[in-house]
C-alpha cells in the first residue's frame, strides 16, 4: 500500500494563488492513478482533479477547470496541484488520493476507486 501526506494549505485572500504536495512513501508510486478532491463544511466530498500513471492524461471538475492544475513527478513520488484565481468557494480540506490500475492512461472520478487517502489539508479563501 502507499501512505500520502499533503502539504501547502493555507488561507488566501480571493484572486490569490495556492499550491498543494502530496507526498508518497510505500509501493511504486508511478503504479497509482491520482486525484485530488475537497470537501467543504457541511458539503459532501467532491472530484477536483485526476492524473494517469505517466501524467499524460488528466482531467478537471468544471468549477476549477482553467484554474487549477495537476502534476506528477513520479521520481519525487509527488503529487501536486497548482491553484490559480481562487475563489471563497474553493474553501475545503483538500485530500490527494491514489488508486492501483494497469491502464496507463486511466483516470477516475470516483472516490470508491482510490483506497488511499491522505490526512487532507485546510485551504481558506477569504474574500
Amino acid at each position: 500500500q502507499v501512505q500520502l501526506v499533503e502539504s501547502g494549505g493555507g488561507l488566501v485572500q480571493a484572486g490569490g494563488s495556492l499550491g498543494l504536495s502530496c507526498a508518497a512513501s510505500g509501493r511504486t508510486f508511478s503504479w497509482y492513478r491520482l486525484a485530488w478532491f475537497r470537501q467543504a463544511p457541511g458539503k459532501e466530498r467532491e472530484f477536483v482533479a485526476a492524473i494517469s500513471l505517466s501524467g499524460n492524461n488528466q482531467d478537471y471538475a468544471d468549477s476549477v477547470k482553467g484554474r487549477f492544475t495537476i502534476s506528477r513527478d513520479n521520481d519525487k513520488n509527488t503529487l501536486y496541484l497548482g491553484m490559480n484565481s481562487l475563489k471563497p468557494e474553493d474553501t475545503a480540506v483538500y485530500y490527494c488520493a491514489a488508486g492501483v490500475t494497469i491502464y496507463s492512461s486511466s483516470i477516475s472520478y470516483n472516490a470508491g476507486n482510490y483506497p488511499y487517502w491522505g490526512q487532507g489539508t485546510q485551504v481558506t479563501v477569504s474574500s
